[in-house]
C-alpha cells in the first residue's frame, strides 16, 4: 500500500497533454453475473488508500452511506460503492480509498486497488447507452485496457450529490439575471449530467443562452463547425460565442486539451475561458493557468458559478 501512496504523491503535471492516471480498484464478485469489473479513479482525487477502518453508524443516512469514520480528527462520511453502484457481493470491502474533491472529503469502501495507470483520454470513450443504463448513468468514461481489460471511470461527482442529498433549489431561486448580459451565449462541456443541469440551472436563472457538449472533443467539434459558419457570415466567433466554461475530466478530450487547442486557435480570439471543475485545489489551478484558462471556479457553488460568469462576461463586453 506504501507505494501505491508514494506513486499517488509523485504524479507528474499532465496538463495540456490529454493525459491522465487513474487507480484502478474493484467492488467484487457480483454474485448476479459472476463477473468482477474493473473501476477507475482519477489520481488527482485521491488523498489516501487504507484498510477499513472501524465505522460508527448513524442515524438517517442516505441509502449506500455505512456511517462515518474519525480522520484525523475530521469526522468522513464513508460511502459503500458496491451498493452503491448496485452490485451485490458476499464479501465485505477490506479497503477505504480517501477521496478529497470539490472541498468534500469522503471515503469510498472498496473490495481492492490494482495499480495506477497513465491513459490518454483519447483512449477513454462515452459510455454505450446500454452501460449507462444498467449503472443509472453512473459511468462517463470507459477503456479497454491492452490486457482486454474494460475500465469504467465512476462519476463520483454524482456519489457526492446523491449521498449528500442536499436540497439545493432554494440557491438558484436568489440568482437573478443582468439586464446588460441578458441573451448572452455561453458554450459550456462537462461529462457528468448532474454537473451539466447545475449549469443549465445557473444559465436558466441568468436568463443566459447556451450550447452544451459532453466532452472536450465534441466541443471542439462543434466550436469548429461555429466558426465555418461564422466565417460565411464574415463574422467574427466571438459574436455567436461569448464565453467557453470547461470541465477538466473528460473522455476523449480533457478541458486542458480543450483549452490549449482554443486558444491556440486565431478565430476565438476575445473568447474567455471559465474552467469549472471539482478538482479545485491551488495546484489544478495553476495548471489551468498554464493552458491559458482566463478564470476558475469550484463545481457545485451556484452563486460562485454566477458571479465568475457575470463578471467573465462584463469583462469580455468591455474589449
Amino acid at each position: 500500500m506504501s507505494d501505491l501512496l508514494k506513486k499517488i504523491d509523485a504524479r507528474t503535471k499532465l496538463a495540456g497533454t490529454n493525459k491522465l492516471e487513474i487507480l484502478l480498484f474493484t467492488l467484487g464478485m457480483d454474485t448476479r453475473s459472476g463477473r468482477r469489473e474493473n473501476f477507475g479513479i482519477n489520481v488527482f482525487k485521491v488523498r489516501e488508500v487504507m484498510r477499513t477502518p472501524e465505522i460508527t453508524q448513524a442515524p438517517e443516512m442516505p441509502p449506500a452511506v455505512e456511517g462515518m469514520v474519525s480522520l484525523r480528527g475530521n469526522l468522513i462520511p464513508v460511502i459503500d460503492l458496491a451498493s452503491y453502484v448496485g452490485v451485490k457481493t458476499d464479501s465485505k470491502p477490506d479497503i477505504m480509498i480517501v477521496s478529497e474533491y470539490n472541498g468534500h472529503t469522503q471515503g469510498f469502501l472498496v473490495e481492492a486497488v490494482d495499480t495506477i495507470l497513465r491513459l490518454d483520454w483519447s483512449q477513454m470513450r462515452v459510455p454505450p447507452e446500454m452501460l449507462n443504463n444498467n449503472l443509472r448513468g453512473l459511468v462517463t468514461a470507459v477503456t479497454e485496457l491492452d490486457s482486454g481489460k474494460l475500465v469504467m471511470m465512476l462519476d463520483v461527482e454524482k456519489v457526492l450529490a446523491e449521498t449528500n442529498q442536499m436540497d439545493d433549489s432554494a440557491e438558484f431561486k436568489t440568482i437573478r439575471p443582468v439586464s446588460d448580459l441578458v441573451g448572452k451565449t455561453v458554450f459550456y462541456a462537462d461529462d457528468s449530467a448532474i454537473a451539466r443541469k447545475q449549469i443549465q440551472r445557473t444559465l436558466d436563472a441568468l436568463e443566459l443562452n447556451y450550447v452544451e457538449a459532453i466532452n472536450g472533443k465534441r466541443a471542439w467539434d462543434e466550436l469548429q463547425r461555429i466558426a465555418a459558419q461564422a466565417e460565411v457570415m464574415g463574422k467574427p466567433v466571438r459574436d455567436f460565442v461569448h464565453m467557453i466554461l470547461t470541465d477538466v475530466e473528460m473522455p476523449e478530450m480533457d478541458g486542458y486539451m480543450l483549452t490549449k487547442t482554443v486558444k491556440g486557435d486565431p478565430r476565438f480570439a476575445g473568447i474567455p475561458i471559465l474552467m469549472h471543475s471539482s478538482l479545485s485545489g491551488m495546484s489544478n489551478q495553476k495548471l489551468g493557468q498554464s493552458v491559458g484558462v482566463d478564470a476558475y471556479v469550484a463545481k457545485f457553488e451556484p452563486h460562485k458559478l454566477t458571479e465568475a460568469i457575470t463578471t467573465m462576461l462584463r469583462n469580455a463586453a468591455q474589449h
